[in-house]
């Protein structure tokens, strides 16, 4: 702490970089980053899906994807609120009010992953459609939202990491005159940028997608270990830093989406089948 402290004499602070949570005030609306961060997240991962959705094989159709936009934005919104609520935040349940502020942040990836399963039940459930499957294609549009969410973070100055004396540290307003890892970053790059690279080359340069849950299971992991390491770096809640069996809760919320990744990749050979595409007659792969 007392280099990281030295350190913010000379590290770069966040005020320098004439970032605004404010995208855009009109007086009687204040339209915020954060806000816009979800929308591009939704909008380009719904383009993206219907890409995906053109290939051989699709699970889905179009009006089915249209549907599952809906589902899935509520889903981000009710989840992603009430898991930061109940995994971080359960003191807001004092005042119910709290809980719908929004655009003041706190949202969980974790209890948004648990809205959007159930979206996609749903849907599956009035469709009659794979839930694996459809799984697998939305996997690989996540990572839109996961490098906005980031990046949106960041330019609201919040979720920093541990302090460092690292040359990139950073001095963030709510935290303190302390150099630290820009771990916002870190997650935009890994749970963005790599789990997309990774997740884009096995849909276009492999069979994966005829292994049902194959694409999940790889997003799962690629996930869970990405915000597994990047918890080191990560300033977690106050008093959710080292938990009785020594993991963050962080950490501790990854470990289930790990194992359930492991086992999706691991036995998705066995679940290889021709494919009967929902739109058309002939069976591919």
């Amino acid at each position: 702490m007392n280099e990281a402290l030295a350190a913010a004499a000379g590290a770069i602070r966040w005020e320098s970089l004439g970032l605004d949570p404010i995208a855009l005030d009109l007086g009687v609306l204040q339209i915020r980053w954060y806000s816009l961060a979800y929308i591009a997240g939704i909008l380009l991962g719904w383009w993206y899906l219907l890409k995906l959705l053109a290939r051989p094989g699709a699970p889905m159709a179009r009006r089915h994807a249209d549907d599952l936009v809906f589902y899935a934005t509520v889903g981000i919104l009710l989840g992603g609120r009430l898991g930061y609520v109940f995994f971080y935040q359960p003191g807001l349940l004092a005042n119910p009010l709290d809980v719908l502020k929004l655009w003041e942040g706190g949202m969980s990836l974790h209890g948004g992953v648990l809205g959007v399963l159930v979206g996609i039940w749903y849907l599956c459930w009035r469709n009659s459609l794979s839930f694996l499957r459809v799984c697998d294609y939305v996997a690989c549009v996540a990572p839109f939202g996961l490098f906005f969410g980031r990046i949106a973070n960041f330019i609201n100055g919040e979720l920093w990491g541990r302090p460092t004396d690292v040359p990139w540290a950073m001095v963030f307003p709510t935290g303190g005159e302390v150099a630290r890892h820009p771990s916002q970053l870190y997650e935009a790059g890994l749970e963005g940028i790599a789990l997309f690279a990774l997740l884009a080359f096995l849909f276009w340069r492999t069979d994966a997608r005829y292994r049902p849950g194959m694409l999940w299971g790889a997003g799962l992991l690629g996930y869970g270990l990405s915000r597994f390491v990047v918890e080191f770096f990560r300033q977690p809640d106050q008093g959710l830093e080292n938990l009785p069996w020594g993991l963050t809760m962080g950490q501790t919320l990854t470990v289930p989406m790990l194992l359930l990744g492991l086992y999706l990749v691991a036995t998705a050979k066995g679940r290889r089948q021709r494919v009967e595409p929902i739109a058309g007659t002939a069976s591919v792969a």
